[in-house]
């Protein structure tokens, strides 16, 4: 007769039936897709993948969103390449930018409404508490700040992008102290 207490299950079991094969593709999707970190359940399974160095982050995909395993694909081994964080854009060190970075994941906005000028475009002054731009999350419209006074060098995001939790915004270039 069969043991009904799978809420006691040994977790070693579970990772057992882990497929490396399948694991190596949701690491290929999650690079795909931008994902630092990925919480994925199939079954009684339940996965939680990081990639190296990502924020602190969850984001649940669906099953259905990622792709289905391959039943003649011999499984793979994950190897450390694998798991490496992607390269981080560069933020012209040589500039020596202050980076905006989102403080959370939603829809980046240059400006308060599709018929208006953006709050900041290249070349413009900023100064501590000036809305540089508004991140859009669950309906509700976010207005970043600048927390410093500066020139603004770089525009990473374009309007109606989505972005994550610590991606960088702006680049703006500090104002020197006298």
């Amino acid at each position: 007769m069969p043991n009904k207490k799978t809420e006691n299950a040994n977790p070693r079991d579970a990772a057992s039936r882990v497929d490396l094969g399948e694991v190596a593709r949701i690491l290929d999707f999650m690079k795909e897709q931008g994902l630092e970190e990925l919480e994925y359940q199939r079954g009684d399974l339940r996965v939680r993948l990081r990639r190296q160095g990502a924020p602190v982050a969850t984001y649940a995909v669906p099953a259905a969103a990622v792709p289905a395993p391959r039943p003649s694909a011999p499984a793979a081994p994950v190897s450390a390449a694998a798991t490496a964080p992607a390269p981080a854009e560069p933020a012209a060190p040589a500039e020596n930018l202050h980076v905006v970075k989102s403080p959370i994941v939603g829809t980046f906005y240059s400006s308060p409404s599709p018929d208006t000028p953006p709050f900041v475009k290249l070349g413009d002054a900023v100064k501590p508490g000036q809305v540089l731009c508004i991140v859009e999350a669950m309906k509700l419209m976010n207005e970043i700040e600048s927390d410093v006074s500066g020139e603004v060098l770089r525009i990473f995001a374009d309007n109606g992008q989505p972005v994550e939790y610590g991606q960088p915004l702006f680049g703006i270039r500090p104002s020197r102290k006298k």
